[in-house]
């Protein structure tokens, strides 16, 4: 047979292509065979359109998927609403054939990284997997010891974009109120934290109070702390600006902390809980303001006959008191340093 250079340039180039068709479905047939494993939180009250086009086309490359969802240690916040449940639910509905797991988040990358290996190799032994991701996903944090593909980013689908479209929609539904009472009771107890002011002038014998709109009683000024307040030292400052104007006074001492008869929270889980500061005005002259119609300067000799006729609020009378003892303590140990003797005498006068 005559050699023919053409004819075994065409028969080279068709076993090459049939060897890159055999290499590319051994590869897909290797794929195939291969777990995939979503990393993701799926935030969002409905799966998206990037959603599903994640899901679709990974799970169009392999016989099984998996979703390791995201799981944040605070219970019901903006940020993560949606508990485990509800996601699983959501995927489930819409891709019946998920496994959905959950994976606790963990301040160190690293074994956080080394969880995600455990609870993928735990739950399906003798199993391969590969890890998909975009470049702003869990990539830059893993350092485990799967394999991780990187997918191209999708714009235009924002998890928190979304939640904030529908944070004040209200819906005439059953299932929506429903919703409303899951999520009440399946978030932890609050403790909300307030600070309430002693304010003294002349040598701390005269303390200010003030009166709530529409509302009897005397009362210190406070309020509650704020996440912008960079301590409740600061936050007492706030409060006591915001309610009796500008003045200048001394640092911010602490008193003690109780929680507070607050009527508002007194049949309900969460409660108040309060930090007693006690201060010296230096200048300038409190006027009443926001919650507060009107201040007034008391002799502190004078605060247990007001609390035993009941001019000061119910919820702030412990407070008072403490502040009458804490204050008592002081006065003595005082007198006693000026006199020479040791202050712990006091206990004994």
């Amino acid at each position: 047979m005559k050699y023919d250079p053409q004819l075994f340039c065409v028969n080279s180039t068709q076993n090459l292509d049939a060897g890159k068709s055999w290499l590319t479905f051994a590869y897909k047939l290797r794929k195939m065979k291969t777990t995939a494993v979503i990393i993701a939180r799926f935030q969002t009250p409905y799966l998206h359109p990037g959603h599903h086009q994640l899901i679709e086309s990974i799970a169009a490359r392999h016989r099984k998927t998996v979703v390791a969802l995201g799981m944040n240690p605070v219970k019901g916040s903006r940020r993560n609403p949606y508990d485990f449940y509800t996601r699983e639910r959501m995927l489930k509905a819409a891709y019946p054939s998920l496994f959905v797991l959950p994976l606790a988040d963990h301040p160190s990358d690293e074994v956080w990284s080394g969880n995600l290996d455990a609870l993928l190799q735990s739950s399906f032994p003798a199993e391969s997997f590969v890890l998909y991701g975009s470049r702003d996903s869990f990539i830059p944090a893993y350092s485990g010891a799967l394999p991780v593909e990187e997918l191209p980013g999708r714009e235009g689908h924002s998890a928190t974009a979304l939640r904030t479209e529908y944070a004040d929609a209200v819906l005439d539904s059953q299932d929506f109120r429903m919703g409303i009472n899951y999520a009440y009771h399946n978030t932890y107890a609050t403790v909300h934290t307030t600070v309430d002011i002693a304010l003294f002038k002349e040598e701390r014998s005269c303390l200010l109070l003030g009166k709530k709109k529409g509302r009897d009683g005397w009362r210190l000024p406070g309020g509650f702390a704020d996440v912008t307040d960079a301590g409740f030292e600061a936050a007492a400052h706030r409060e006591l600006t915001e309610e009796c104007g500008p003045l200048e006074v001394g640092a911010m001492q602490y008193v003690g902390s109780m929680q507070v008869d607050d009527w508002r929270y007194r049949r309900e889980v969460n409660k108040v809980m309060t930090l007693l500061f006690a201060t010296d005005l230096l200048y300038g002259s409190p006027k009443a303001a926001d919650d507060l119609e009107k201040v007034e300067w008391f002799a502190v000799s004078g605060l247990e006959a007001m609390i035993a006729d009941g001019q000061i609020v119910s919820e702030h009378q412990p407070l008072v008191k403490m502040l009458m003892q804490k204050n008592f303590v002081h006065t003595i140990s005082n007198r006693l340093l000026i006199e020479g003797k040791s202050p712990h005498m006091a206990d004994g006068l």
